[in-house]
């Protein structure tokens, strides 16, 4: 049987879309997140590769932060990482020092790509730039942890209002015990994260010395002397009188999870939760957040930005350096920023984007 010229027409159209999918310039990009909020930065990946024709990201979870950054360290040995890599804030410092990577700022520049620098809040873009201001990586999904509470199980123990100070949260948590003595009171997760490095900076007290290290890399840590102290050992007696239950996933359930599913009445975590949170919660939850307590004669001071960033590793190809340079410069954008924002609860990191929400 002859071939028609319409299926040879058909032929012809599937080979000459095979061969455009083909001609795009192709890189990849590891990040960190999982659940819910990996979902919505493969949405992101989903949504650049459907506003253009010319690059194709494929973006690779690597479930977790941690595992991202060393998994990029074994790949680049290797000559396989990818183009670009999302770095939590505790992985700043070794991606710096390494040199291996492509400074934001600069390979935008170079690209003749405009990007309104000033436009990111100065508290997050100083996180991840040189002492002359340049960026090294760009802000992408930014933090502060929150209290999350439940309203209905304050309310059933008389707590009018979240509290303010560790002295008020006690007295929380013995109310709570009192009135619901069979239900967790709070579900805690151990974190350098809020324990020790937030709960420093909202206390207005050092981790380090030598400017908690950003003038000298021989500084040395000094929280062994600090408010800090007190905190985990009061945390410590909370554990042994029954007033808090550790929550983690190695222990069959974590912290967050264990809130969402009305299992514990208070739990502390990323601002980044709240989604997450609201998409898990069993029907009927009724919850807030509100700012982490510090002591009594402390005066508040504010926490400092977690989260990560983007880097662009060194390595690539120019067509590769490009179609980087296209992707931030896509999450750069407002509208990019707000549906990042309104669907993850991070907080925004530009100014714009702000403005957008507000």
């Amino acid at each position: 049987m002859k071939p028609t010229f319409i299926s040879i027409l058909a032929v012809a159209a599937a080979l000459g879309g095979t061969a455009s999918a083909q001609d795009k310039i192709k890189f990849e990009y590891w990040y960190g997140l999982g659940g819910y909020l990996g979902d919505v930065v493969q949405q992101t990946c989903d949504r650049f590769n459907a506003s253009q024709t010319t690059y194709e990201i494929t973006c690779v979870g690597q479930d977790g932060y941690a595992t991202a950054v060393q998994n990029t360290i074994a790949a680049f040995r290797a000559g396989k990482h990818p183009t670009v890599v999302q770095a939590y804030d505790a992985g700043t410092a070794d991606l710096m020092m390494s040199g291996e990577f492509y400074p934001v700022q600069k390979m935008m520049a170079d690209f003749e790509i405009d990007i309104d620098w000033s436009n990111y809040f100065p508290g997050i873009s100083n996180y991840y730039a040189a002492s002359n201001g340049e960026l090294f990586s760009m802000p992408f999904n930014s933090s502060t942890p929150v209290m999350y509470y439940n309203l209905d199980d304050f309310a059933a123990a008389g707590i009018d209002t979240p509290p303010a100070t560790w002295e008020a949260f006690e007295a929380a948590l013995r109310a709570l015990e009192a009135a619901q003595p069979d239900k967790c009171n709070y579900g805690y997760a151990p974190s350098t994260w809020v324990d020790l490095e937030q709960f420093s900076m909202a206390h207005g007290i050092p981790v380090a010395s030598r400017n908690n290290g950003y003038d000298g890399l021989d500084a040395e840590y000094v929280y062994n002397t600090t408010q800090h102290v007190k905190y985990m050992e009061d945390v410590k007696r909370w554990l042994d009188e029954g007033l808090l239950e550790i929550k983690t996933s190695q222990g069959g359930i974590n912290a967050r999870d264990a809130f969402a599913q009305n299992q514990c009445s208070i739990y502390f975590g990323s601002i980044a939760s709240h989604a997450t949170v609201h998409a898990s919660a069993v029907d009927g939850l009724n919850w807030d957040v509100a700012m982490i307590p510090v002591y009594e004669g402390f005066e508040r001071t504010n926490t400092v930005v977690g989260g990560a960033s983007l880097w662009v590793l060194s390595g690539k190809t120019e067509q590769e350096y490009r179609g980087a340079a296209e992707y931030l410069k896509f999450l750069a954008t407002p509208e990019s920023e707000k549906f990042w924002v309104s669907n993850t609860g991070y907080i925004p990191v530009t100014k714009a984007a702000f403005d957008q929400l507000t």
